[in-house]
């Protein structure tokens, strides 16, 4: 098993503990490159990030590969996956 798992978050490179979730990389990027640590924005324009950490809420959904609606909280990491959050959507 391979000491870090690479992977973009918002085209930064952020390296991960294999197992890591989508989020927790989120997490990483944001507190290496000073971005807010959200996956998406309120209607408002508030940032919005995880909140229950099970999947119900929704409110950690980000696009990953390409897919839209991924939720960054039950997505675990892989090598070379690309994630866009809400900050870079908007």
């Amino acid at each position: 098993m391979p000491d870090a798992i690479t992977l973009t978050v918002d085209g930064y490179r952020v390296s991960v503990a294999p197992g890591s979730s989508v989020a927790a990389a989120i997490a990483v990027q944001a507190r290496e490159n000073r971005h807010a640590a959200t996956a998406r924005r309120s209607v408002s324009g508030a940032p919005r990030g995880p909140l229950c950490g099970m999947g119900i809420c929704q409110e950690c959904r980000v696009v990953i590969d390409g897919v839209a609606h991924r939720l960054a909280c039950q997505t675990v990491c892989a090598e070379g996956m690309s994630v866009i959050t809400g900050n870079a959507a908007s």
